[in-house]
């Protein structure tokens, strides 16, 4: 914090020293210094109004007012106590005189204490301002929903009903958020399941950038919830008017509308978003053993309706109420209708939904309504077991990013068998101990013990890392796995992509990082909570606007872990459609790029059937019966029974030759991205993964899409992250397109 001095209180303190008055001349400087304005102001807003999920990216917005004289600033984020070597920066120019707003995207790696330290460094690395051992308001467990809000009033934030289990990690949240900071990178936007807009605020947005990354979260899985104040908050906002499912020509009274009631009472409660849920009481299945079979669907029972002691508010259901009217478009589908008027909207919109409410929950009698903490969970998909049973516990559980880890990780590296290390201990033992004992009794000597034993510590030592040369020395390799999600953006594409890099140095060595796609993070490997939700990896990011250069420090002998996240503009590299037919489905498949497509599969109704190749720059239609396929809940137990011992085994130095290895990767790669179908959803067979938000497809299929996958082997949709040549290089990318049925 810079402090400004004026001339005039230099002038009075030395007028009171020639008074001989010294001590006043000290009071008078901190007088004045207190009263002078600060040249400096740094602000720092942690997550979503202080909400911070874990395993997802979430926004640190910093505020900058510099009325000092310029300079150059670099913004320094550091975790206090977790991914401790992974440092990120940003460069600003600070004119004076200037207030500058900037989103640094960064990754919650924890859902316990954790703190993060931000700094404001100038040109020489001195420390301007700082603000140290920042906390979230709130730290939430994977999986539970977050809904951001940005309402007409400060009251109009969602209230949310609380869950029977305890754990504070695990009640859904609601962030009020300000249009003024809201984030324009649409990859920090994904820790939110959904966001409520009014359409007052609409306009408030600035184009293109934020409205832009409202666009891509939405695309890329986001639940967006507009609520209409006025009709022309919604016709003379053109994106908005675009992307509403309902043409808007009027506005009307309702009289009564007891409908909301009894949809809130309808057991029809969709499960979740999607995400994987790791909120179990009971370890994960040993492997070998077989989950159940899905459960069959089942007349509902009491126990199945979370609500059915709804308090019944007659007061609200005969209140006038406004309401928008106009024709609901070809996507809309109408949750909620009272007196042939849709009160209730919603669209699918590529990965992710729009949800309209054709009238204003922040006005009456909507704002008084007494069961209204249950509308917003059961709009927001809280999964409605977590109301009716408290038999929940949050074990944690492993990070999907050991999964794909375990799938490029080098080969070169192999692990000494645990038997081999016991046989060369045993034989330390009998060296140090009855040998050396027994030939220095035959020569007469045994004085000569204190030389002999510090050569075999050396012998045994030079033994060790030869043996560790022999398992570990090889050439550097950078392997790259795309997980890559096709999203329709008119008559182009949103490509959403996960980028899983490996690398293996056979020395010490620091690698320089870039990425030249309009969004993109990197981080390292997330261990998942099993692990304390720590990294090893370090690395020094420098974010470029939204894109990032970084250098990366690998150990010698190790393989580790990268994983870069993106998201592109591109024209469309395929595409499909799905026609549902008597009994069959015809799938079309058109491939736009220069590579032979291979193992194209899809998933539909909780099946997954096999399509064959599509070779490059080709089309290829496919009539599957509805017969033939396979159970999707079969096909992610079949290749993912290996997933929890290979991620065990990767962390381990010693081990079978094979052990922490993938080698069938397309098929892996499908059953990853189900992940959530891994177990049952009840106490005796959870899933024990975390993985980030949008890697998990089973919301698509949940809301009645179908997802093509399709390999492509030795190939990159984008440029590689590595500027370096490295010996070995292989390159991986799994296509995964939603598709809406017609």
């Amino acid at each position: 914090m810079n402090v400004v001095k004026y001339p005039g209180l230099s002038r009075l303190s030395a007028f009171f020293r020639g008074l001989r008055l010294p001590w006043l001349a000290p009071l008078v400087l901190l007088l004045g210094t207190l009263a002078a304005p600060a040249a400096l102001q740094f602000d720092v807003f942690l997550g979503y109004d202080g909400i911070v999920p874990e395993a997802s990216w979430f926004p640190v917005v910093c505020e900058i007012k510099n009325d000092g004289p310029s300079f150059t600033a670099v913004i320094e984020v550091t975790p206090g106590n977790y991914n401790g070597g992974q440092v990120r920066r940003v460069v600003v120019e600070l004119p004076t005189g200037t207030l500058k707003r900037l989103v640094i995207p960064v990754f919650s790696s924890s859902r316990g204490y954790s703190t993060w330290d931000v700094r404001l460094l100038d040109e020489r690395g001195k420390v301007r301002a700082e603000q140290v051992g920042l906390r979230a308001t709130k730290q939430l467990a994977a999986g539970t929903p977050v809904i951001g809000a940005l309402g007409r009033t400060a009251g109009g934030t969602p209230a949310l009903k609380p869950i029977l289990p305890q754990q504070s990690e695990l009640q859904p949240a609601a962030a009020r958020l300000q249009t003024s900071i809201f984030p324009d990178n649409p990859l920090v936007l994904e820790g939110m399941d959904s966001l409520y807009l009014s359409s007052e605020k609409a306009a408030e947005l600035r184009v293109p950038n934020q409205v832009e990354a409202l666009y891509a979260w939405l695309n890329a899985g986001g639940h967006l919830i507009v609520a209409v104040e006025q009709i022309t908050d919604i016709t003379s906002t053109k994106w908005l008017r675009e992307l509403f499912p309902v043409d808007l020509k009027d506005m009307k009274t309702l009289e009564r509308h007891p409908e909301f009631q009894d949809w809130l009472r309808n057991v029809n409660w969709s499960s979740g978003t999607g995400r994987p849920s790791n909120t179990r009481s009971t370890p994960f299945n040993r492997p070998g053993q077989r989950p159940p079979k899905a459960p069959q669907p089942a007349e509902a029972t009491p126990a199945s309706q979370p609500f059915t002691d709804m308090t019944d508010d007659f007061k609200f259901e005969t209140a006038p109420m406004q309401v928008a009217v106009g024709t609901v478009k070809e996507a809309g589908r109408v949750l909620v209708t009272a007196e042939d008027t849709p009160l209730i909207v919603t669209a699918n919109c590529g990965r992710g939904r729009i949800t309209a409410l054709l009238f204003s929950p922040e006005r009456e009698p909507f704002r008084s309504w007494k069961n209204l903490p249950i509308f917003w969970s059961k709009l927001i998909e809280v999964p409605v077991a977590w109301y009716t049973s408290a038999d929940f516990s949050n074990m944690g559980g492993m990070s999907s990013d050991g999964i794909f880890g375990a799938m490029i990780d080098s080969r070169q590296v192999h692990k000494l068998p645990v038997e081999w290390l016991l046989l060369l201990l045993i034989v330390y033992l009998v060296v140090i101990g009855p040998l050396d004992q027994f030939w220095l009794k035959r020569i007469g000597k045994p004085m000569l013990t204190w030389i002999t034993f510090p050569c075999y510590v050396v012998l045994f030592s030079l033994l060790i890392y030869f043996i560790g040369y022999r398992l570990r020395a090889g050439e550097s390799e950078w392997n790259e796995l795309h997980l890559v999600d096709v999203l329709a953006n008119g008559e182009k594409a949103e490509l959403r992509g996960r980028t899983y890099a490996s690398v293996y140095s056979p020395a010490n060595q620091r690698y320089d990082l870039e990425s030249h796609q309009k969004y993109a993070t990197l981080r390292g490997e997330f261990l998942g909570m099993w692990a304390g939700g720590q990294s090893s990896e370090k690395a020094t990011v420098m974010q470029n606007g939204d894109s990032f250069t970084a250098q990366i420090f690998v150990p010698v002998w190790t393989s580790q872990l990268f994983v870069s996240d993106w998201c592109q503009p591109a024209p469309s590299p395929l595409s499909a459609t799905v026609t549902a037919k008597d009994d069959a489905w015809e799938v079309k498949v058109q491939n736009h790029t220069d590579k032979k497509l291979s193992n194209a599969q899809i998933a539909i109704e909780g099946q997954i059937l096999s399509l064959g190749e599509v070779p490059s720059n080709d089309s290829r239609t496919f009539t599957v019966s509805k017969a033939q396929g396979t159970s999707l809940r079969d096909f992610v137990w079949n290749h993912g029974q290996q997933f929890q011992g290979a991620v065990q085994s990767r962390q381990r130095a010693f081990g079978a030759r094979q052990s922490g290895q993938i080698s069938d990767l397309p098929n892996s790669s499908v059953a990853a991205s189900f992940l959530s179908q891994m177990g049952r959803q009840d106490n005796n067979y959870p899933n024990n993964f975390i993985c980030p938000p949008g890697l998990d497809m089973s919301g698509v299929l949940a809301h009645g899409g179908a997802v093509l996958f399709a390999w492509a082997e030795d190939f990159s949709p984008v440029s590689p992250l590595y500027k370096i040549n490295p010996r070995r290089s292989h390159q991986y990318t799994m296509w995964r397109v939603p598709i809406a049925i017609q």
